[in-house]
């Protein structure tokens, strides 16, 4: 599948921001982590209009 740029951008920049929860969820306890992973998916929603939490599910095999 070809991407143009801007697609390639985004999906670089989503790698990057995975990398960063991986790192911070293994640095962080797991109420700090849980913070700063529910500010993201609020800013990201504020950007983009999607609900992670509702996207993913509550389960704990979610995205």
């Amino acid at each position: 599948m070809l991407l143009s740029t801007s697609e390639q951008e985004v999906l670089a920049a989503a790698e990057e921001l995975g990398e960063e929860l991986r790192n911070a969820q293994r640095e962080q306890s797991q109420f700090e982590f849980n913070s700063l992973l529910m500010r993201c998916n609020d800013a990201l929603g504020r950007e983009i209009g999607i609900d992670y939490g509702s996207a993913c599910g509550a389960g704990d095999d979610c995205c």
